[in-house]
């Protein structure tokens, strides 16, 4: 893996062809370009729906399906991954329906809080900017030092290496030589603020050299280089290598969510550069040059997802809610004896005590 934080990781060119010595199966190939198109099909009907009212604010991810789709192809089941709010495919990739993810939107539940606790990996979004490094830092603390052989993922976005977990939790995995990999997810802005608003550094990728350890940028838009090099990271990180920043270099092609108007801080020519680059063509592109992918193909895969959608759509508003005494689940490991009085009251004495 190039350690050199300028040099942008491709194995394929921006227009599609294949480059380099990369081998991957058709059926490799195929299942990460299905999960985008998946991705795909589910953003642009999230953002129907939320304009229909039928779900809540939604941040839309079209652009970066191969930054989330091949980082979180690279993990391994035991691996765990810490997602932020737009990291929709990465929750389908890691094997989430999408119903779980459409009852979050809809306020019922946070992804996984239905999963068996003792094998979570999979942790639910966090809103708060940046707070999720210093979790998965400290996951791979203890991870280390119980000998486990499994490493963190962690994704945020540009805006977060603005703020001081950021800082927090690199400096850790820096000293403790943590089994962490911290992905960066660089669309282009914090909401409005350009990348270059937000650090006088080159880029994001050489803060690791604060931090002692390496950092690699890759083309967030080519789902195999970026696929390539989380997995290298991995690897590193179980064999006693220590953590790596890694920049996906991308662009958020919508806006920050269902509530912004990226037309306020940004002009249509810059959209239409990025366009050129769209990972599902270039993926698509990769398909048919290498193994004979036609059209035929293509309709069989925009069907089934448009399927899947569908399908997730109805049972997710199909969904009676939860019973109100389950908020007191997942909360603690034991749950303490105040916690305890107040569920026995919820129902037939709704009465809280502090």
């Amino acid at each position: 893996m190039s350690s050199e934080a300028n040099n942008l990781v491709r194995v394929m060119s921006p227009g599609g062809s294949a480059v380099g010595d990369r081998e991957l199966s058709e059926r490799e190939a195929t299942a990460l370009y299905e999960t985008m198109v998946l991705a795909r099909t589910f953003d642009e009907k999230a953002i129907s729906l939320h304009r229909q009212g039928r779900i809540g604010t939604y941040a839309p991810m079209r652009g970066q399906e191969a930054a989330q789709v091949g980082a979180a192809a690279a993990l391994a089941d035991s691996d765990y991954l810490f997602p932020t709010y737009r990291d929709h495919a990465m929750y389908v990739q890691r094997g989430i329906d999408l119903r779980e993810v459409l009852l979050h939107l809809l306020g019922d539940g946070n992804y996984i809080d239905r999963e068996d606790p003792d094998g979570l990996t999979t942790f639910p979004i966090t809103i708060p900017i940046a707070t999720q490094l210093p979790h998965a830092t400290g996951i791979g603390m203890a991870a280390k030092l119980k000998g486990d052989d499994v490493a963190s993922l962690v994704s945020f976005g540009d805006g977060a290496t603005s703020e001081g977990d950021f800082h927090e939790g690199l400096n850790f995995a820096g000293v403790f030589q943590t089994p962490t990999v911290f992905f960066c997810q660089n669309n282009g802005y914090a909401i409005s603020v350009p990348r270059e608003r937000q650090t006088a550094s080159a880029t994001i990728a050489q803060k690791a050299n604060a931090y002692g350890f390496d950092g690699v940028r890759v083309d967030g838009n080519d789902v195999f280089a970026v696929h390539e090099v989380v997995s290298e990271a991995l690897e590193k990180a179980k064999n006693g290598g220590g953590p790596t920043l890694i920049e996906a270099v991308t662009y958020r092609r919508g806006a920050h969510t269902t509530t912004d108007d990226p037309t306020k801080y940004r002009d249509e020519d810059e959209a239409a550069d990025w366009l050129q680059q769209d990972p599902l063509d270039r993926s698509r592109t990769y398909l048919e040059e290498e193994f004979g992918w036609g059209e035929e193909d293509d309709e069989a895969v925009q069907q089934w997802a448009t399927e899947e959608v569908a399908r997730a759509v109805k049972a997710a508003e199909e969904h009676t809610g939860f019973e109100p005494e389950e908020m007191f689940e997942h909360a603690y490991s034991e749950m303490p004896d105040h916690l305890r009085r107040q569920r026995r009251q919820l129902v037939d004495e709704p009465e809280v005590h502090h």
